[in-house]
């Protein structure tokens, strides 16, 4: 299983660094790139919301990676200490610091080295001094107890191996009375055994969603409570893209189920 987690983080750290080195324009034309492991197999505009109108926002810290916009229901105030889990290019860090201003302070934490030098290049330009991005990994965070008033995450949280222990995770750092609120995928139903085998598919936020049930218990079972869905949608993956895993008549039976990909934005308190 180790083995399994390890293989998983090196794919999908393999394509962010791929995906820091090109621009928003080129992520969603491309596909984050031409290889085995950068390409997500996805475009990431049927995911991503749009930005452009959110106070706090930089173009060049949005790389069109998101699956919703958090901070629209974070409960952001001034003062508060925020956490950013897989910041990428800083996106929503930026935005988050719109909201905590000055004396407030916001971290981002990725274990992408080209995605972190790319939101040090932005900070540089922005001239904050109250934000820090950090590497690290969202399951074993380098923050002490109770240091944070709230979390973030945007179409992260899908990408790690064990959600269960990063929820906990989230938990230990938030203060007593924090809480989270995050976007991310979920699906409805179990997809096709060949789609959730895919390292490709994993790395572009699908294979490695979990039920939409499971990922609410997770969060519970972690000591979350009043746990709130503010916002889902369903992500339509083209026909094209899924042939690649599966024949036609998989696909029509596919379609005519029950089954789909959502994108939710969820908030707890601890």
């Amino acid at each position: 299983m180790k083995k399994q987690k390890k293989s998983i983080k090196e794919i999908v750290k393999s394509k962010y660094d791929q995906i820091a080195k090109q621009s928003k324009a080129e992520n969603e034309s491309s596909c984050c790139g031409s290889g085995p492991t950068t390409c997500c197999g996805e475009d990431y505009s049927m995911f991503n919301d749009d930005y452009s109108n959110v106070a706090g926002y930089h173009e060049e810290a949005d790389l069109g990676l998101g699956c919703g916009i958090p901070t629209d229901f974070a409960g952001l105030k001034e003062g508060q200490t925020v956490l950013d889990l897989g910041s990428g290019a800083g996106n929503d860090c930026f935005v988050a610091r719109s909201f905590v201003g000055e004396s407030g302070f916001v971290y981002g934490i990725d274990f992408s080295e080209e995605m972190l030098q790319k939101a040090e290049a932005n900070l540089q330009k922005m001239g904050y001094e109250n934000m820090q991005f950090m590497k690290g990994d969202i399951e074993e965070m380098p923050f002490g107890k109770e240091m944070m008033d709230v979390i973030l995450s945007n179409c992260v949280l899908n990408l790690v191996p064990d959600k269960q222990k990063t929820f906990e995770e989230m938990h230990r750092v938030l203060k007593k009375g924090g809480h989270f609120c995050v976007s991310d995928v979920v699906l409805q139903g179990e997809l096709p055994e060949s789609i959730q085998k895919d390292a490709e598919m994993y790395a572009g936020c699908v294979s490695g969603a979990l039920p939409k049930e499971d990922y609410l218990k997770a969060i519970k079972t972690a000591g979350f409570k009043e746990v709130v869905i503010h916002k889902q949608k369903e992500i339509i993956i083209p026909d094209e893209i899924l042939m690649k895993y599966m024949s036609e008549q998989e696909l029509a039976a596919f379609k005519k189920s029950e089954k789909g990909i959502y994108s939710i934005t969820v908030s707890a308190k601890k």
